[in-house]
This record gives C-alpha cells, sequence and structure tokens, in this order.
C-alpha cells in the first residue's frame, strides 16, 4: 500500500515553467533562500526611498518653484505634490496586480525599479511646479511592485520560511523611513548647507533638490541590474481557463501562490466568497484607511508644521533638523517592529492594542502646538521623542488591523483581500496630503483667531479623524472572527 502511496504523492512539474523550475529548486535546497531574499529586501527599499525622502525638502521645495503667493499658501501647494505619488498607486495597483499574475512577478517588479529611475531623477530636475506634481504622480502610476513583492516574499521560499519572507518586506520598509528622510534632510540644498563644496552656481547650487533624488536612482540602478537575475516564481502551463471574468475575480487572482495553482488545474477552481460581502474584512479596511488617512496627513503636516516660521506657529526647522527627526522616527520604529510589537500583541490582542494606541495619540497630538513654546535642546528633545511614539502608535494600529484584514479571510484569499486593502489605502493616502497641505494653509491664516487658532486647528482636526478611527474599532462596526 504504501508503496503505491508514494507515486500519488509526488509532485508534478511542468517543462518550461519558471514556476515549476524554481519549486524544484526548493525541493532540492530546503535552507532559508539568502540570494532571493536579499533581491527582496532591497526591491522594497528601493520603492521606499522615494516616499520618505521627499518629506524633509518638500517646504523649501515648494517655497523656490515660486507658485505660492504668500508663505502661508506653501502647505497648499505642498499637499499636492505629495498626493500625487499615492493617487497615481491608487490608479493602477489592481492593474499592476493582475499583469503580475498573468505575466510574472519579475517583469513588474523590474518596471517598477525603471521607474524610480527615471521619474525619481527627474523629480530631481523639476524647474516648475506641475512638472514636479506630473513625475511623482508617473512615479506611483509605474510603480507597482510592492504587491508582488510581497507575493514573491512567499513563492520564493519553503512555507517554514515564509514568515521571514515577509518580515524583510516590513523590515525593509522600516529601513527605507530611517535612510530616506536622512538623504533628503542632509542632501538636499547642498550649496546653502556645504558651501565650501558646492558653489551656488553650479549645477546643484541651481538644482538643490538633484542630489538626494539621484543618489536614490543610482541605487535604484544597481537594484535594477541585480534583479535582472531575479528568478521567476509564476507558474506558466499555458492552460485554458474558462470562468467568470469579472473585476471581482481577476482580482482574486492576484498574488495567488504556486500551489493554489496547481490544485486549480488539478481539481478546477473552488467556489470562493465575495470578499465585498465578507464585512470582518471589510470593515477593517475601512478603519485601516481611516488611520492610513490620519497617519499620511500627519506625515505631510508634520514636516510643513516643523518647517514653517515661528511666526506662523511652526518650529523653524531647517530640512536637516526634518530629517533628523524622521531618521530617528524610523529607527525607533524598526527596533519596535522587530522586538516590543510581538510580546504587547501576545498578552493583549491586536484589537484591544490597536484601541489603546489611539487613545494615547489623542492627548500626544493635542500637546504638538505647545512645542512652540519651547526652543534649544529642549525642543529637539521634546519634538524626537513626541515624534518617535507617534509613529509607535501609529504602526501599533496599522499592524494590529492588518491582521485582522489577514485572520477575515481563508489563506487562498488573502492575496485578494490584500490587493482591495492596498487600493483603498492608496486612495485615501493619496486625499490625505492634498487636504492636509489646504487645512495647513488655512490654518496659518488664522493666527488670531479666537477660537483655535493658527496650528491649534489642524492638530485638533487630526484628533478628530483619530476619534473616529477609534470609535469605529468598536462593535457593531469592526466584525472581528
Amino acid at each position: 500500500m504504501g508503496d503505491h502511496a508514494a507515486p500519488l504523492l509526488k509532485k508534478f512539474y511542468y517543462e518550461n515553467c519558471p514556476g515549476c523550475a524554481h519549486d524544484q529548486k526548493k525541493e532540492l535546497h530546503r535552507g532559508i533562500p539568502y540570494k532571493e531574499f536579499l533581491y527582496v529586501w532591497i526591491a522594497t527599499l528601493c520603492t521606499t526611498l522615494p516616499i520618505s525622502s521627499l518629506f524633509p525638502f518638500l517646504y523649501f521645495m515648494i517655497r523656490d518653484l515660486n507658485i505660492a503667493k504668500r508663505e502661508e499658501d506653501i502647505g497648499f501647494y505642498a499637499g499636492f505634490v505629495g498626493a500625487a505619488f499615492m493617487f497615481g498607486r491608487a490608479l493602477t495597483s489592481v492593474h499592476w496586480g493582475i499583469a503580475a499574475d498573468r505575466y510574472g512577478r519579475k517583469p513588474v517588479v523590474v518596471i517598477g525599479i525603471l521607474a524610480v529611475i527615471i521619474f525619481n531623477t527627474l523629480f530631481g530636475l523639476s524647474v516648475n511646479y506641475w512638472m514636479a506634481i506630473t513625475t511623482r504622480l508617473l512615479l506611483g502610476a509605474c510603480n507597482g511592485l510592492l504587491g508582488p513583492i510581497k507575493a514573491y516574499s512567499i513563492e520564493v521560499c519553503r512555507p517554514e520560511h515564509q514568515a521571514l519572507g515577509l518580515s524583510l518586506v516590513s523590515t525593509a520598509w522600516g529601513i527605507g523611513l530611517i535612510v530616506g528622510p536622512a538623504i533628503g534632510g542632509y542632501l538636499a540644498q547642498p550649496a546653502e548647507k556645504y558651501p565650501s563644496i558646492f558653489s551656488p552656481e553650479s549645477f546643484l547650487g541651481r538644482f538643490p533638490y538633484f542630489l538626494p533624488c539621484v543618489c536614490i536612482s543610482l541605487f535604484a540602478v544597481a537594484v535594477f541590474i541585480s534583479c535582472l537575475w531575479l528568478p521567476e516564481t509564476l507558474h506558466k502551463h499555458n492552460i485554458n481557463r474558462t470562468g467568470d471574468q469579472s473585476v471581482e475575480n481577476l482580482e482574486s487572482l492576484a498574488y495567488d501562490s504556486d500551489l493554489k495553482q496547481h490544485n486549480e488545474e488539478r481539481e478546477g477552481a473552488a467556489p470562493k466568497q465575495n470578499l465585498f460581502k465578507n464585512w470582518p474584512l471589510m470593515s477593517s479596511i475601512i478603519v485601516y484607511c481611516i488611520f492610513s488617512l490620519h497617519d499620511m496627513a500627519y506625515t505631510e503636516i508634520f514636516s510643513l508644521w516643523a518647517e514653517s516660521d515661528k511666526k506662523y506657529g511652526g518650529l523653524n526647522f531647517s530640512s536637516e533638523d526634518v530629517g533628523q527627526v524622521l531618521a530617528f522616527s524610523g529607527f525607533g520604529l524598526l527596533v519596535y517592529q522587530l522586538f516590543i510589537y510581538p510580546q504587547f500583541t501576545r498578552v493583549l490582542g491586536p484589537v484591544t492594542l490597536s484601541r489603546a494606541a489611539a487613545v494615547l495619540a489623542i492627548p500626544l497630538l493635542a500637546s504638538y502646538p505647545f512645542m512652540t513654546n519651547l526652543s534649544g535642546n529642549e525642543l529637539s528633545i521634546i519634538v524626537c521623542s513626541a515624534s518617535v511614539l507617534k509613529n509607535l502608535l501609529s504602526v501599533t494600529i496599522i499592524t494590529g488591523l492588518f491582521i485582522l484584514q489577514n485572520n477575515a479571510v481563508p489563506q487562498d484569499q488573502r492575496g485578494a483581500a490584500n490587493g482591495i486593502s492596498m487600493t483603498g489605502q492608496s486612495i485615501f493616502k493619496s486625499i490625505a496630503p492634498a487636504a492636509g497641505g489646504v487645512l495647513f494653509s488655512w490654518a496659518q491664516k488664522r493666527q488670531h483667531a479666537s477660537f483655535f487658532p493658527g496650528d491649534q486647528m489642524i492638530f485638533l482636526i487630526l484628533n478628530v479623524v483619530e476619534f473616529i478611527g477609534l470609535l469605529a474599532t468598536f462593535k457593531p462596526f469592526l466584525a472581528t472572527q
């Protein structure tokens, strides 16, 4: 009996299928795939750096592009530049997911890195406001690698190493939150910061924001060259499939594992629950989008507020100062994600921990406008500490909701669920910087109002959004399984 069972359990591999070829490699090499994991890490870092490096110098870039008639209007215009990347990503993320499932993970990853090289470099060369917005929009629209790289991190390794593969994505993102702001803060405006090296008449003097962009683009060139040897994991068996080709079913194909593909071809696709009717999933995605809106607006507003003049309620920080604060916050976030958060969530659970973080964030945000009364080292220490704590609370909420989303669906629908979540998140994150910039500009014009003057109003509005998100984490809205 045992002799006959063995052939039945033997896996069948298709000839000329890159996914099958990689599966055979995984069978032969059962250890951690360090080379493939390195590809995952550097590709994720490559897509994170252009997002995080922008904020330390965005305020000064808008000022120098001379689009704002008054200093109080800088935030208004900066918001739309910050929103352009996420808006572009929201437009195309589902389509890149479908392309990754149809043509392979590797082409989407390589095209995404190529987009960083081209459009991030052009952004640094922006000579007017509309060029800056267009290049950021195209960068977001053409860079669809984040979803496929998550799928790739699972498919490239054996099941026992999948958790490590996924953690590499979040770790690379955390490193990007450290390195990106540091690059933007230290390398922007080199002629002003390092006049003994760069003169105002030099190329970098005329294009003061090119240096941080080109450094990231050069890193992307190295990543692009290395990813030409990226092994493909998508199975291509050239078997015609029949069935409904609606948007929901196309989305459900995105990012599926090789095991699901084999099972579908052998047994036929099993009927799936409509994800849009799965309230535990959809409620967690809605709450996730509310907090994503808040976090992206906070990121935009914090940089604008810190760099604006004290007469407008700001801190009068330089881009270097903001880069230091954001880099320090990113380092604290990385340590927290790796060592502290898992212990907290094991004791309290993701929902309770998310609620506690939202409650703590409200008084913390309310204290921000009063930091303008501080100065010197006291101001630097308080702002750094508040920024670190705010980012830790934000990642606690977001990670808890992410866990809920994955627990709300069976394993073979998690790819589709994450695709829907990423699309919603990108839409809200594209709204947030634009809305934040408009509100910031409006708040700076009401310094002498009797009701929450100046920046007190902007942090009040942020707290209102946080409070709405907190209320949504309770039943009957948030349904947990």
